[in-house]
């Protein structure tokens, strides 16, 4: 087993790749689950907590597409640290190549954080085709970063 270091690393990596290939495959699904983009994306709501808190204004309108992909690119880069460190202490964690993990993380993010911080409706007020597209989202990316992970490990 590679060092800490090097295992957050390529845990912070492994969680930007999978962070890309998740936004790519939002993309691609977005119109056939009904996903029309009508107002801010979770991400970009929690940019605006963020900027809010710093400088007490919200992201300004120029700037709200990059600042919610940073967030979902820094959130999966957390996400990665986390999947790769305890992996590599519990190989089970990677059970279903990873898409367990992502169905966690879903779980977790949009059921738990996103209404807990008002960043988006509770369950029971979202669409069907909507906890459909984040469910398959977020297990895209739970298997791209196990796939990279594995990637990852050929060459350490």
């Amino acid at each position: 087993m590679p060092d800490l270091p090097v295992l957050v690393l390529l845990g912070a990596v492994c969680g930007l790749i999978a962070s890309a290939v998740m936004e790519a495959y939002q993309t691609i699904a977005a119109r056939p689950f009904g996903q029309t983009g009508g107002g801010d994306s979770s991400t970009v709501k929690f940019a605006d907590m963020i900027s809010s808190a710093l400088t007490g204004e919200p992201v300004t309108q120029k700037r709200r597409a990059l600042a919610g992909r940073v967030v979902h690119y820094v959130t999966g880069s957390v996400l990665g640290v986390i999947y790769v460190v305890v992996a590599a202490i519990e190989p089970d964690v990677a059970i279903l190549f990873g898409v367990a993990y992502g169905v966690v993380v879903a779980i977790v993010l949009d059921y738990v954080v996103v209404p807990t911080l008002g960043l988006g409706p509770p369950a029971w007020k979202t669409p069907f085709a909507t906890h459909l597209y984040g469910l398959t989202a977020h297990m895209v990316f739970g298997a791209s970063l196990e796939a990279a992970r594995r990637i990852g490990f050929l060459l350490f």
